[in-house]
């Protein structure tokens, strides 16, 4: 199974759209996996539309029509991987413990907010993905996502991509 994880798209403000590449990697990917932040209703329509499959939530920049469509964490099961989506999970530090004590029954958690990529694993072996944003790389060096597989309920590969 083919992921593709991004977060903080804030289309149409930071960006008018998505880039190419980005959407090129949503028509290849089993399932397309947002971490809030969208800003307009817009893209999450064109999103739904185009993917093979979404999990999405809404984040701190979301208005009502996107919070009444959108949980606050979305959990789901991929070939047998737990895995939440939830926008913010605070500061880093302490965020491992911090989080795997709130979610002690996933086995991965993609989160966004900060535009910062984040790829580690907990001492519960929780993994924690923070996609950063393929449209504002804030203080970043660039703009990114990252794609990910499954098999066999195991996490595959994860790789993150600089646009």
């Amino acid at each position: 199974m083919n992921l593709l994880l991004i977060s903080d798209t804030h289309v149409p403000k930071r960006a008018r759209d998505l880039p190419a590449r980005v959407w090129e990697e949503v028509s290849r990917a089993d399932v397309v996996i947002h971490a809030g932040d969208w800003v307009d209703i817009a893209l999450l329509d064109e999103l739904q539309a185009r993917s093979a499959r979404l999990v999405a939530c809404w984040g701190n920049n979301d208005g009502d029509d996107l919070r009444a469509r959108l949980p606050e964490c979305a959990e789901v099961e991929l070939d047998g991987l737990r895995v939440s989506v939830v926008h913010e999970t605070g500061g880093k530090a302490g965020r491992d413990r911090r989080m795997s004590a709130r979610y002690p029954d996933t086995d991965v958690l993609v989160f966004g907010h900060s535009h910062i990529p984040w790829d580690s694993t907990t001492d519960t072996g929780l993994r924690l993905l923070n996609p950063g944003s393929p449209t504002d790389r804030r203080r970043q060096p660039h703009c990114t996502y990252m794609t990910a597989t499954i098999s066999g309920g195991a996490l595959g590969a994860v790789t993150l991509h600089r646009l």
